[in-house]
């Protein structure tokens, strides 16, 4: 069995293979929040660790710090084998969760997607390409996965086509995710949830002319900032990606007040949309903050911060209220006293001032996955928990991930949530359950899930693998050929996604590692892996 194609077969695949690449990163989006977690002392004085991509020292808002207090399961890595794939059942649509709106078009209508799953790129003398075999893929990777740095390694690689599982070893074993949890919320997400919904922000009036309520929807993104000072992954937001504006929902309260003839209000805010503590089990104030359903620029203390892992306010409900307050005095309302915090929700009908709305949330997953933003992520598990009739809580989100997916057809064995973003010690996801996933998205059975594939990060070019499979990486050959949701915690790292090979035949694949070797070396081992799938026709 061949790793490769000869010399002159790869010549005439080399345009086959760069647009593959071109049609494969077409809908990629650079989003997130723009901050990167740096490693940090946790509360407990653990050792900690984020993701990789920026320096190589952050994936975006980055998995939250890792310590070994869990191990994974499965401490050695059994001997690489073919192992047997599954199909990709059909889904289950849901309506629409409380506090969101359907936007005027459809996500899906604006940007370009993926092509269709399993697209098969001819070679120059039109031949049809076959599917990769064990035994070529094995040659292929064995040098790569000797590398000492990764420690013990579980792998599968798939056809994106079919969902068959073509090669891989500890495929089936639990293993700790981080950041590429993030594919299973947003799978869900999108599962239960239109693309072209919005999650709303509103101002309701209240008893009393005076009175007037502030409702959080659970949009994290609701920015304070002017529209030229907004950023995403440090480029100028566009019109399919930029936040919502509370300077707009002061304007338009302000302006509804004022043809109502009231100057003078008292002003409330409503969080109850959200259930159980606000507090993460890896709290720690940089990498996500309390969650509430309201808050503005992800509660960051400074929303200009470009700071790995930046300081969150202490109460992101309450400075979101009386930055909304100090708007409405700029535009000629007088706020009596400090916003408070109502007893109970606002009353169902009641009269709505003024609102905004949020990128849709095929546009919130392309971000969330692009830079692995964990308060993205766990305020959209929030929405998948509203749409499923559960809990708006941890619990209730991962409960409803899990049910969702299941509804899917995913496999159960092994995987175990207990949030949305990975920051979680406890999380257990198989290699085999995360290509699985991938496998759904690429599906031309659900065109719906394809913002999961569109919003991964392209290498070398954006999000978390912006920094990675540059010159001198080993991997350089196949930037742009490999979109993947990285993930890492202290001692772990993952990499979960799709790579177009030699022939111009799309796989799937997930690497999944627990090693004592600094991240940045772990990574670039992982990516190796990953490059020589690239290179490889592997019949």
């Amino acid at each position: 069995m061949r790793a490769g194609t000869g010399a002159g077969r790869r010549r005439g695949l080399a345009t086959a293979r760069l647009l593959g690449a071109a049609l494969l990163t077409g809908g990629a989006v650079l989003g997130g929040g723009g901050a990167y977690a740096a490693p940090s002392p946790s509360p407990s004085g653990h050792a900690t660790g984020h993701d990789d991509g920026r320096g190589g020292k952050g994936d975006g808002h980055g998995d939250r710090h890792g310590d070994d207090r869990t191990a994974s399961p499965g401490a050695s890595s059994p001997a690489a084998k073919p192992a047997a794939g599954s199909g990709t059942p059909a889904g289950t649509p849901a309506g629409k969760p409380a506090g969101v709106t359907g936007s005027a078009a459809p996500a899906t209508a604006r940007k370009p997607g993926p092509p269709p799953a399993g697209l098969v790129l001819q070679p120059a003398d039109g031949a049809a390409v076959g599917i990769p075999t064990a035994a070529g893929l094995r040659q292929a990777l064995a040098a790569a996965l000797t590398d000492k740095s990764l420690g013990t390694v579980t792998f599968a690689v798939a056809d994106a086509t079919s969902g068959q599982i073509l090669y891989g070893a500890g495929e089936n074993t639990p293993a700790t995710p981080a950041s590429t949890t993030k594919l299973a919320t947003s799978l869900a997400a999108l599962t239960l949830i239109p693309g072209d919904t919005r999650i709303t922000t509103r101002v309701v009036a209240g008893a009393s002319p005076s009175d007037i309520t502030l409702v959080g929807g659970g949009d994290p993104t609701l920015t304070a900032l002017s529209a030229d000072q907004v950023q995403i992954d440090g480029a100028p937001a566009d019109t399919d990606t930029a936040p919502a504006s509370l300077e707009a929902l002061a304007t338009r309260t302000a302006a509804a007040l004022k043809a109502a003839g009231t100057g003078t209000v008292r002003l409330g805010y409503d969080v109850s949309l959200y259930t159980g503590s606000p507090q993460h089990a890896d709290y720690d104030a940089t990498n996500i903050p309390l969650m509430t359903p309201l808050m503005v620029d992800e509660a960051k203390a400074d929303p200009r911060s470009r700071e790995e892992a930046p300081a969150r306010v202490a109460d992101p409900a309450g400075q979101a209220a009386e930055q909304f307050a100090a708007l409405l005095r700029t535009h000629g309302i007088t706020v009596d006293g400090k916003a408070k915090q109502t007893a109970a929700a606002a009353p169902a009908g009641s009269a709505v001032l003024a609102e905004v709305t949020s990128p849709t949330v095929a546009r919130l997953v392309e971000r969330l996955l692009t830079t692995s933003d964990n308060t993205l992520a766990e305020a959209v598990a929030r929405q998948v928990a509203l749409a499923a009739h559960k809990p708006a809580g941890f619990d209730g989100a991962a409960a409803a991930v899990t049910e969702t997916l299941a509804g899917l057809g995913v496999r159960s064995a092994g995987l175990v949530l207990h949030d949305g973003s990975g920051l979680h010690a406890g999380n257990t996801i198989p290699p085999a359950v995360l290509v699985q996933l991938l496998g759904l998205a690429s599906s031309p059975d659900h065109p719906e899930l394809r913002p999961v594939l569109t919003g991964l990060p392209v290498a070398g070019f954006t999000g978390t693998l912006g920094k990675r499979y540059g010159a001198g990486s080993g991997a350089a050959e196949a930037a742009g050929l490999v979109r993947a949701k990285t993930g890492t915690r202290s001692g772990v790292n993952t990499l979960a996604g799709t790579v177009v090979d030699a022939d111009g035949r799309l796989l799937s694949f997930a690497v999944m590692t627990r090693t004592t070797a600094p991240a940045d070396t772990a990574r670039a081992a992982m990516d190796r892996i990953v490059a020589r799938l690239a290179a490889c026709g592997c019949h």
